[in-house]
């Protein structure tokens, strides 16, 4: 998974680069200019490859065993190739005010590649210079930036949700100011796989030119790319958006499972796909607390972690408001109509799985559900801390000694409140555990195992990364934590 730096910045290629001869398929490019600007990255001073996904390769046609280390750095640091660069034109609402001056300000539409498994990927940068839509930023990613995305999306890839990926980091050899970090501090371009860079934003720029044509050519190209089961139907358009508001809601259902705060939920960082991606000041919850915000700039908390469904919802409805300028308003409200059951229902079963359950067998998960929460909120304890020892210690004769008998001992408790509420944890769950045909009782364990994985991502995890990079120029703690995140969760 991982790539280590190279000794010397600088090299001569004398092997064909299979990185500069992907499968392209430049779907987007071919919608015409008025979706984007052809841009040139930046050239760097120097180039180490600190990151390299192995295990995206073969999405991409690839063996990793043919891909060496300089390849990585030829394509995805000095950018070299028959590749279009696209900075793709957006506007969005951030923090509730719309925005028409947005776009891709330090990044680009690098390629996209039918993979392996028939679907469409886009490679985008992030970090590879200015562009029309810098507004005065210096185009640059810092190196700590990159390692935080790096790390968020193999986490979240490995807790099963649905998300971007980092393919290459690569440090570029540049001091940079930044306000919210040490200064000067090192520099990084990044490139991810994702399944579309299109977003919420890509829809309401064309509202806001009032330009209905490109909005449908636009909507075409997206169903017939990430929804073509919906391509040539009646309603194709509202039947997009119903889909879409399903995606949106179980996505929501995954982060909030997980305890991901996004930090800045924009409409311009939301995927027309239904993907979790651009991770800027991002946080795992340490405790339940739903007033946990993420980014410091969030003085009102408007994207705190327990209000994540709800802006995913009006950022639907800012789409749908979109949308009806070639679509009707009834057929779309309809969709969005569903969002909270299907946000209930998806967050119902990732959840109950966290506690070991199939929600197809629990006739009755409110209860169980309700008390967790209440428990984790009033003991604040750690919120990834309470499932991994549940993990660790469930044993399938929980179900026939008494209730007393779960968690025995497992927690220091503060107070009476708290010792009251674990009771009636315990008690829930042992009747649930009582109502469980016994195969489905067997089950419990690898369930647990599966969807409660040892490693955190809270900070200060990560500043234990940061740190010794910063310090030391000393790669290893990142490295093994790579490593002790699983592949996936399918795979657990």
């Amino acid at each position: 998974m991982c790539g280590f730096p190279l000794k010397t910045p600088e090299f001569v290629v004398d092997r064909s680069n299979p990185l500069l001869s992907l499968p392209t398929e430049p779907a987007l490019a071919q919608l015409g200019p008025d979706y984007f600007d052809e841009v040139k990255a930046a050239s760097f001073p120097q180039h180490l490859l600190r990151f390299r996904s192995d295990a995206l390769l073969p999405l991409l046609h690839l063996d990793p065993r043919d891909v060496e280390d300089h390849d990585f750095i030829e394509a995805f640091g000095q950018f070299k190739g028959p590749y279009r660069s696209l900075a793709l034109r957006y506007h969005g609402y951030q923090f509730g005010e719309y925005n028409p001056f947005l776009g891709d300000g330090r990044g680009f539409l690098h390629s996209q590649v039918r993979g392996s498994d028939g679907e469409l990927y886009d490679l985008g940068t992030k970090g590879s210079g200015t562009t029309p839509y810098s507004r005065g930023g210096d185009g640059r990613l810092t190196l700590k930036g990159g390692i935080r995305e790096v790390l968020a999306g193999e986490a979240l890839h490995a807790m099963g949700v649905r998300t971007s990926r980092c393919l290459s980091l690569v440090e570029t050899g540049e001091s940079l100011w930044r306000g919210d970090e040490p200064s000067p501090t090192r520099s990084s371009v990044m490139v991810r796989l994702s399944r579309s860079h299109v977003r919420f934003g890509s829809f309401e720029r064309l509202l806001y030119l009032k330009r209905p044509d490109l909005m449908r050519k636009l909507l075409d190209h997206v169903i017939d790319n990430y929804y073509s089961d919906l391509a040539g139907q009646d309603q194709q358009y509202s039947r997009f958006f119903a889909a879409l508001v399903e995606r949106t809601a179980e996505l929501a259902a995954q982060w909030m499972s997980v305890g991901f705060c996004h930090g800045v939920l924009n409409t311009d960082n939301m995927s027309i796909t239904g993907e979790s991606f651009d991770y800027g000041p991002y946080a795992f919850i340490r405790t339940y607390d739903p007033k946990f915000t993420a980014a410091y700039f969030d003085h009102w908390g408007y994207y705190r972690f327990g209000n994540q469904p709800e802006i995913c919802r009006l950022n639907l409805e800012r789409l749908q408001d979109a949308l009806e300028l070639i679509t009707s308003r009834t057929d779309l409200e309809a969709g969005l109509g569903k969002f909270s059951d299907h946000y209930r229902r998806y967050y119902t079963q990732r959840m109950l799985s966290k506690l070991g359950l199939d929600a197809a067998v629990v006739p009755q998960p409110t209860e169980i559900l309700n008390i967790t929460l209440q428990f984790l909120s009033t003991s604040q304890m750690s919120y990834h801390g309470f499932f991994t020892r549940l993990t660790r210690l469930f044993s399938s004769n929980w179900r026939m000694g008494d209730s007393s008998d779960i968690f025995k001992g497992a927690f220091v408790l503060r107070n009476a409140e708290e010792r009251t509420l674990l009771k009636r944890w315990c008690a829930c769950y042992h009747q649930v555990l009582q109502q469980l045909p016994l195969d489905e009782l067997y089950r419990v364990p690898p369930r647990l195992h599966q969807h409660n994985l040892p490693t955190t991502l809270l900070r200060p995890e990560i500043e234990a990364v940061w740190d010794p990079i910063a310090n030391e120029d000393d790669w290893a703690p990142f490295y093994r934590l790579l490593e002790r995140l699983p592949l996936g969760a399918d795979q657990t």
